[in-house]
């Protein structure tokens, strides 16, 4: 065998040293030019929420939504407090019932609060039976329950998915209805608190306010209305002769909803010696702007999914919110999600994992979805919409997570993106790059900001659907 040594020589087998023929690698990589790449970095992602976003521009820093007058029906989830095994409702959250909402008197919602009673009920155990007497509200304080009706053909029908924060039954508490025409029952371990008639008639007697209240509700129960809560317009057709036509106007919101943008800032700093001395082939201050940007990219995408003031995650209504049917993220979960934003959807994001959830259910039914081509990138789609991946929609604790349906655009009054553009040191759409200066210490500081938000022009626009297992435990 041949052994190199340091000394320029090689060993023979016998032993004896011999000399060496050429220059060595080690020698020869000091006089060679390294081939290097750009700073890498893992945390960028395809962002694709950014990219398909059509972005409308905000010259004053707000944009303002106008809507259609509409009656708020109080369709709101109620949150609740724990303390140990028992668990409380928040008394201001009782104004997410219809019959309460808009109710100020803070001290009688606290009695209310008080008088509701905690129950358990097993899963497959009815909370309430059709026939039995309706004269108490419930609210779904944990687990999942469903609302089961008849079918055309005298079948029983889940009606509606019931969880977290959920009631039904608030008309019983005056009158609205003497038996249940459903039937709840738990799917899940759930606790349920209730209140019943006579306590709640007990705290209106002694509240001339509450009456009042109760009785310009009901008195609002029967206005024409369409079937979004917004007030009908008066119109005739099919008509002949000349009758008189019916007069009529569109009324609009007195105080609109304004998005103000947000902003992601950082001051980037480099030492002067580092740009002078160390920049070729590239340059560091813009490899180091490079980077920041991409981190600020990334922060502005979580933004706008996570943030709880414009999040698309927290903006979404309640009543375009889903639960899944039995866990997983099945073909069928994604059709009620499609009933949801029917009107031209443009697109589902999904965390990959809850799309991989996806393809195993559909593998599981010998289903194989669809891919649409989006420039150059196959992209798995279902009905023909595509799903793209977002690592910034968060997954809980016990593995579930979110999919988001939504129609983009102002003109079909979908989801928008908002920023600013024409910004001072505009170095890209909607981000500024200024320099601030060198101080004593020769360190040259930029400011590194970009702005804005997200807006869903109408409710539809956006439906979540929550609560979606990723995987199951090995059985």
């Amino acid at each position: 065998m041949t052994e190199q040594l340091e000394s320029g020589t090689e060993a023979q087998d016998g032993g004896a040293p011999r000399p060496q023929l050429s220059l060595g690698t080690a020698a020869a990589r000091n006089l060679a030019t390294t081939t290097k790449s750009q700073p890498q970095m893992q945390e960028i992602s395809s962002r694709w929420l950014l990219r398909l976003l059509p972005w409308v521009r905000c010259a004053g820093g707000a944009y303002r939504v106008n809507r259609r007058l509409s009656a708020v029906v109080g369709d709101g989830r109620v949150t609740f407090t724990t303390r140990g095994a028992e668990i409380s409702v928040i008394p201001q959250e009782l104004r997410e019932l219809p019959l309460l909402r808009g109710f100020d008197d803070d001290a009688l919602l606290t009695e209310l609060a008080g008088r509701f009673q905690q129950s358990e009920y097993e899963a497959g155990q009815p909370i309430v039976t059709a026939g039995d007497a309706a004269d108490r509200v419930h609210l779904v304080a944990h687990g999942k329950a469903n609302e089961i009706g008849t079918g055309e053909f005298g079948d029983p029908v889940v009606l509606e998915t019931l969880v977290d924060g959920d009631h039904f039954g608030d008309l019983s508490l005056v009158g609205g209805a003497d038996r249940w025409e459903i039937t709840v029952k738990a799917v899940t371990p759930t606790t349920v608190l209730s209140l019943d008639r006579s306590a709640f008639q007990e705290v209106a007697d002694r509240s001339e306010d509450l009456r009042a209240h109760i009785e310009a509700f009901l008195s609002g129960l029967g206005a024409p209305a369409n079937e979004h809560g917004e007030a009908a317009i008066d119109m005739s057709s099919g008509h002949v002769g000349e009758p008189d036509l019916p007069g009529t106007f569109v009324d609009y919101e007195m105080e609109p909803r304004e998005y103000e943008l947000s902003v992601a800032q950082t001051v980037l700093r480099v030492h002067t010696r580092v740009a002078d001395l160390y920049n070729e082939p590239m340059s560091q201050v813009g490899e180091q702007l490079r980077l920041t940007i991409e981190a600020l990219r990334e922060r502005q995408e979580a933004e706008m999914v996570n943030n709880r003031e414009f999040g698309l995650l927290h903006n979404a209504a309640l009543e375009q919110r889903i639960p899944t049917r039995s866990g997983p993220p099945t073909p069928d979960d994604m059709d009620d999600l499609l009933s949801l934003v029917w009107k031209e959807p443009a697109f589902f994001l999904a965390h990959p994992k809850a799309i991989a959830a996806f393809g195993r259910e559909c593998s599981e039914r010998g289903l194989y979805p669809q891919t649409v081509d989006h420039g150059g990138h196959q992209i798995p789609a279902w009905r023909g919409v595509p799903m793209f991946p977002c690592n910034k929609i968060p997954v809980s604790s016990t593995r579930t997570s979110s999919i988001m349906l939504m129609r983009t655009g102002e003109q079909t009054q979908g989801v928008i993106g908002l920023n600013q553009t024409g910004l001072p040191d505009e170095y890209e759409p909607g981000l500024s790059v200024r320099f601030m200066g060198i101080d004593e210490k020769a360190i040259i500081s930029y400011l590194v900001s970009t702005y804005y938000s997200a807006a869903v022009m109408v409710p539809d626009a956006l439906g979540i659907l929550e609560h979606v297992e990723l995987g199951r435990e090995a059985g």
